[in-house]
């Protein structure tokens, strides 16, 4: 099986963080948290803030590495790092996403994309961000 490797984005803003609706691929619709697939030679902090910038526009500060994640799909393996990051700037544009929202972590009406339900259930074992 097929492993990619890509870099999520818990963005932290106050007491909430930022999830995002997929819009493009079979996910389409469903809430992730943002970031995307390593390039060759980059570094897990690396890969975020360019994924952030390219699908936002935006700038991201990386606090940590939170977590990784790893889920199988019918057709390949997920291995997700994933950074407790905060905003440089508020201001951002979707390029990738048809909606953001910054949630509470015990918010339980959101329809997640699989892999990433495990991210927020890591989050919620953690619960300080």
């Amino acid at each position: 099986m097929k492993t990619i490797k890509v870099a999520a984005a818990i963005i932290k803003k106050e007491e909430k963080i930022l999830i995002a609706k997929r819009l493009y691929g079979a996910q389409a619709g469903l809430w992730e948290f943002p970031g995307g697939k390593y390039e060759e030679g980059e570094k897990g902090e690396e890969t975020i803030v360019r994924e952030i910038r390219e699908e936002f526009d935006a700038e991201i500060a990386v606090e940590r590495k939170l977590c990784t994640i790893k889920h199988d799909y019918e057709d390949f393996r997920l291995v997700m790092d994933c950074f407790v990051c905060h905003f440089i700037l508020d201001e951002i544009s979707l390029h990738d996403h048809s909606d953001i929202r910054f949630i509470d972590i015990y918010e339980e009406d959101i329809d997640w994309v699989p892999a990433d339900r495990k991210v927020i259930e890591a989050i919620r074992k953690e619960e300080e961000l």
